[in-house]
């Protein structure tokens, strides 16, 4: 889910003496490559295509997309859609990108490039639709979004049909939800809530039928925890922690990226990455297709920001 914010763009900006920096992080050997420094812009969440060859990833409303091993951005055409925020993700054939609008809705577009097709309605009854997840079969998306005809106020975890756009809810708690994303199999949903915290902001992570049963809370600790992502062989997954306290997923705190297994044993989950970050650094799947590495943004500043 993304906040635009109020400047001279409608897009966050970089603070004084602050740059962006895609890297690429190896969990096998600890490498952490850096790929790409912005100094101009945010760029933010970085999706990896199916075929390995590129990182994208969106920058003041636009989709671009780059090499692993480094280059210059190249600018996807996405047709009339010019106001994609940090919610976007990719079909497992490689053939398509989703993406969450500013106006409210989710897109289709075709790869590399091309006119994109509206997936959700206006009378659907969900004001923002944030998307995080897409069906191993290509079929069902998975987002953020309120359904106030329907009584759910909070933001819950929807479904959308790529075809129809019909909507449904696999969740209707009266608490937060985010970052919903189907695992490989397409058997589970996981994403992260505040569903059951009794302080305000301390969201855990959660996984689910990809039915909305069997709702399985899975983290227990006292950070705040955010985006799960299962890696494509379906035996890693990463997410963001934050600092206990912390209030919805802002930018520019001290956050940690967290390597798992996807039943988050605490015997088996470490920090990996540590890091200035938060908002855009890792809001979507980011895994290799060969599940060894994952991408993500870093926003550090200078040491004279600092003091």
């Amino acid at each position: 889910m993304s906040t635009p914010v109020t400047s001279t763009s409608s897009w966050r900006q970089l603070l004084p003496g602050q740059h962006a920096e895609l890297r690429v992080f190896h969990v096998d050997t600890g490498l952490d490559e850096l790929v790409y420094r912005e100094n101009e812009a945010v760029i933010e969440a970085p999706n990896w295509s199916v075929d390995g060859d590129w990182l994208i990833l969106n920058r003041d409303g636009l989709l671009y997309r780059i090499a692993p091993t480094g280059g210059e951005l190249e600018r996807l055409d996405t047709g009339e859609l010019t106001d994609s925020n940090n919610d976007h993700v990719l079909s497992a054939d490689g053939r398509f990108l989703y993406a969450s609008s500013e106006d409210g809705h989710l897109y289709e577009v075709p790869l590399p490039g091309g006119p994109a097709r509206r997936v959700t309605h206006p009378g659907d009854g969900v004001p923002m639709h944030y998307l995080h997840g897409i069906s191993p079969d290509g079929q069902t998306l998975a987002f953020i979004g309120s359904l106030p005809a329907r009584g759910i106020e909070d933001y819950n975890v929807l479904i959308a049909d790529v075809a129809t756009g019909a909507i449904d809810a696999l969740t209707t708690a009266a608490a937060p939800h985010d970052g919903s994303e189907y695992d490989p199999s397409g058997a589970y949903v996981y994403f992260n809530s505040e569903r059951a915290s009794t302080i305000p902001g301390h969201s855990q992570l959660f996984r689910m039928g990809a039915d909305g049963t069997d709702i399985t809370q899975l983290t227990f600790d006292e950070r705040v925890n955010w985006f799960p992502h299962i890696s494509p062989d379906g035996t890693r997954l990463v997410y963001l922690s934050y600092p206990a306290g912390t209030l919805g997923h802002p930018a520019n705190l001290p956050v940690e990226l967290r390597l798992s297994t996807p039943e988050l044993d605490p015997a088996h989950t470490r920090t990996v990455v540590s890091l200035f970050g938060g908002q855009g650094t890792i809001n979507v799947h980011s895994w290799a297709p060969d599940s060894t590495r994952f991408a993500y943004v870093a926003y550090p500043v200078t040491e004279e920001m600092n003091r």
